[in-house]
């Protein structure tokens, strides 16, 4: 994987692919996948975190089944802004499926990403447990939609300009 600027993944991407968006959890990662017109996210499940090659190869694996040209990755960044341990983690995973795979990544903020798809998942009245199970997919869809919505703005400036 090469890491772009999220400017750039449209054009890095051939029609017909969509955009993977990963919650890079301790425990676990977050999956959701976009549609092919690049405007909406859908939550996909949670791969259970072992050892990074296993990881790694169910990852790449279910991305190709996906279809998937592109990936979002959630950035955990401390909320003044700096990056700490979890940050530089998720910047080693990247590099080390870099060297599995040619898909471009870009890399997406994803403050308070968590507690937004818990207060979605509590609005729609989901209980407690399978709030547990479905958390981190709910946060990989809401890192996604962040990304396919600033797109599209970039998208529509860009039109407006011409």
């Amino acid at each position: 994987m090469s890491i772009i600027p999220l400017e750039e993944l449209p054009a890095s991407i051939a029609k017909g692919y969509t955009i993977a968006g990963l919650d890079l959890g301790t425990k676990t990662i977050g999956i959701a996948i976009s549609d092919l017109g690049l405007q909406l996210a859908t939550p996909r499940g949670t791969l259970r975190r072992s050892k990074f090659s296993k990881d790694a190869d169910t990852l790449l694996k279910l991305l190709a089944s996906e279809n998937v040209g592109g990936v979002v990755i959630g950035l955990p960044v401390n909320m003044d802004g700096s990056q700490g341990p979890r940050a530089q983690a998720t910047r080693a995973f990247v590099r080390n499926i870099g060297q599995m795979s040619d898909l471009p990544i870009a890399f997406w903020d994803e403050r308070l990403s968590t507690v937004a798809a818990e207060r979605q998942l509590i609005d729609m009245d989901v209980s407690r447990a399978k709030r547990a199970e479905r958390i981190d997919a709910a946060a990989a869809a809401f890192i996604l939609q962040g990304a396919l919505d600033r797109l599209a703005s970039l998208s529509r400036e860009t039109t407006a300009g011409s």
